[in-house]
């Protein structure tokens, strides 16, 4: 009958999509024990992969790869801005100790001009 027909069929896509979460699931545990990803994106991909995002194997693969360049990426560009900033912070105390510097002369050459 259709009906035990569509059960059927719904079993199979269910058996499909377990096995396909088995290997994803499997693919992040070997992941988080080889320390290629920490805890937390671990925990996000599992999320996500319990959410049917991922297709296969190769799909969250490729994921996890754009992720970890992403993080890189971001890494490297806060890095550089916070040398960007340590040196203008640097260049601008110099600046300071100069203009004090030049102040404090022009206080004696007009100390020096008041005394005689």
């Amino acid at each position: 009958s259709p009906k035990s027909h569509r059960k059927r069929s719904k079993q199979w896509y269910q058996r499909r999509v377990r096995g396909r979460m088995r290997v994803l699931r499997r693919l992040l545990k070997k992941y988080r024990e080889d320390k290629k990803i920490d805890k937390h994106m671990y925990h996000e991909l599992y999320v996500q992969s319990k959410g049917n995002i991922f297709k296969n194997k190769r799909v969250l693969m490729e994921h996890i790869h754009k992720k970890k360049s992403e993080a890189a990426r971001a890494k490297a560009l806060q890095e550089q801005a916070d040398a960007r900033r340590a040196r203008s912070r640097a260049t601008q105390e110099r600046k300071a100790a100069k203009t004090a510097q030049k102040q404090a002369l022009y206080m004696n050459i007009e100390e020096v001009a008041e005394e005689s």
